[in-house]
């Protein structure tokens, strides 16, 4: 499961996933990529659920590559609490994804298994999708 070694602080402002994605917008290192088409905070079990879907579909073969990275950690309060009293306890880590971000990249497999494969990730994901080819590919 994807997380941060260290924070500098346990419990982060929330961080708007609202407007485009400056950064991670290409196809960098693969030849296919997923790319958002709206934003969201995907959790580190979505990632890994999407990471797994598309490996075992494409049996292995390929390259996979994982562009965002859960480094926010989301809190919780415990259930039947009041309001106040602080904010909640650390529960899992999500990264902030906003529409244009390209979330996942393949290389060496047909155009034909990256669209399926990508398919069943986006299956896991909270977000709507897109599937995006290399600039100079096509």
């Amino acid at each position: 499961m994807l997380m941060p070694k260290r924070t500098k602080y346990r419990r982060p402002h929330r961080l708007s996933y609202e407007g485009r994605a400056k950064a991670g917008r290409d196809v960098s290192f693969g030849e296919y990529g997923l790319m958002a088409d709206t934003g969201a905070y995907i959790s580190n079990r979505q990632i890994e659920a999407a990471r797994i879907a598309m490996t075992r579909y494409m049996k292995r073969g390929g390259k996979v590559w994982i562009r965002i990275f859960p480094h926010m950690a989301r809190t919780k309060k415990p259930l039947e609490v009041r309001m106040g009293s602080g904010k909640g306890a650390p529960e899992g880590w999500v990264a902030v994804v906003k529409p244009g971000r390209v979330m996942f990249e393949i290389a060496g497999v047909s155009e034909e298994v990256a669209r399926e494969a990508f398919r069943l990730a986006s299956h896991k994901l909270p977000v709507k999708t897109k599937f995006v080819v290399r600039k100079g590919e096509e």
